[in-house]
């Protein structure tokens, strides 16, 4: 299997997953992550693979003031992590890291925009706005093909 660095799309449902796991281990009611903690565990590079992301996210349980995780949650090395390059050695811009990000939640919410806004905390308008400006249809998660 390769490692997570080459895996970058597997990070944050990972991430959810193992999370959910520490959550029920350590009986911490904390729902997910926060969008600038899971921003970061993007720009992260993983060179200890799985087991590192799963001690980060129990570390991040364990440290959670709030029901949610955030970036002051995980550890100083995930924290410190700059935006990694793509494979053309250029760095994305905001605007496209946005768009991949919120699609990505999108995904995870089955295209619920209800629910992807709230876990972005951002208004609903604010990510309809958003949606229409990617080319994503309503509710599908999936970029506009006509």
């Amino acid at each position: 299997m390769p490692p997570l660095r080459d895996r970058r799309e597997d990070i944050l449902p990972l991430a959810r997953q193992l999370l959910a796991e520490a959550t029920i281990r350590l009986k911490r009611p904390i729902e997910g992550l926060s969008p600038r903690a899971a921003d970061q565990l993007l720009r992260y590079k993983w060179p200890g693979n799985v087991r590192e992301l799963e001690n980060a996210m129990e570390r991040a349980v364990a440290l959670a003031r709030v029901n949610r995780t955030d970036f002051d949650d995980l550890p100083e090395e995930v924290r410190q992590a700059v935006p990694v390059p793509s494979p053309s050695g250029h760095v994305k811009a905001l605007e496209e890291v946005e768009k991949e990000y919120i699609l990505a939640v999108l995904a995870l919410n089955d295209g619920n925009q209800t629910r992807t806004a709230e876990q972005l905390e951002i208004g609903s308008a604010t990510l309809y706005r958003k949606l229409k400006k990617f080319g994503a249809e309503a509710g599908d998660g999936e970029p506009d093909s006509s």
